[in-house]
């Protein structure tokens, strides 16, 4: 078992990280836009220690997650807030994106990749660091390719990244097969340019070039959003799990 400590999600949720494996306000923002529905059957890709799941459990109650994760601390740290939190449709999985394949066709894809290419600027020091941050054994086409794999038809695949990544998510998107129909851009304020992208497409056998715009969403600080979002968290934290 990693060393971790136990974060409060509230109701009734709860993660586990280290100081490798943690999660920020684009784990929020993701599972925001992304607002599962209530049957969808859903896989987190890149899922770290599993936040972006357990976030659209407690906010959407779809029918099930699939959590996703190459690096086997992360997955343990999934597991650990799966036992936490009871959430018995919480299904974390210690595999590679590249040749996972979901055992049905899943309604929904979420994935908070890595944002820098493998290549450009200098790589995080750790190697933990480096896969979440830098495309070394990841990158968005791999990421499209695996929800083309594993889509049903007219299911969603939604991202986050930064913006200069744009158009490298709407190229990997269109090259597998799923076109572009949603954009959000994050700022902090209303002065200030997007710090973040929101990219939802849907994979389809032929499908009309049309993307929404969504209006752009303002955050403040990434910390006050966070934590505006964390719903009851304060009743959880005074009742805190055994493992906590």
């Amino acid at each position: 078992m990693p060393e971790h400590t136990v974060e409060t999600l509230g109701g009734g949720f709860f993660a586990a990280v280290s100081k490798e494996h943690r999660f920020g306000t684009d784990a929020f923002l993701l599972a925001e836009f992304s607002a599962a529905k209530h049957r969808d059957r859903v896989a987190d890709l890149c899922s770290g220690c599993g936040i972006v799941g357990l976030l659209l459990l407690r906010d959407f109650q779809p029918a099930s997650v699939t959590a996703v994760e190459l690096l086997e601390d992360a997955h343990s740290l999934a597991l650990i807030s799966k036992d936490l939190s009871g959430a018995e449709n919480f299904f974390p999985v210690n595999a590679d994106l590249r040749q996972w394949r979901s055992p049905e066709p899943l309604d929904l894809i979420v994935c908070n990749p890595p944002y820098k290419a493998d290549g450009a600027g200098l790589k995080s020091s750790g190697a933990a660091a480096a896969l979440a941050r830098h495309e070394i054994e990841c990158t968005l086409g791999d990421v499209c390719a695996a929800a083309k794999r594993n889509l049903k038809y007219g299911g969603r695949l939604c991202l986050c990244n930064r913006p200069e990544r744009l158009a490298d998510c709407i190229s990997a998107m269109r090259e597998n097969g799923i076109e572009p129909k949603r954009l959000q851009t994050v700022h902090k304020n209303a002065s200030s340019g997007a710090w973040l992208i929101l990219v939802e497409g849907r994979l389809a056998k032929s499908s009309a070039s049309f993307m929404k715009i969504e209006p752009p969403l303002i955050v403040g600080s990434g910390r006050s959003y966070a934590a505006e979002h964390l719903k009851g968290a304060a009743n959880d934290a005074k009742n805190p799990p055994n493992d906590a």
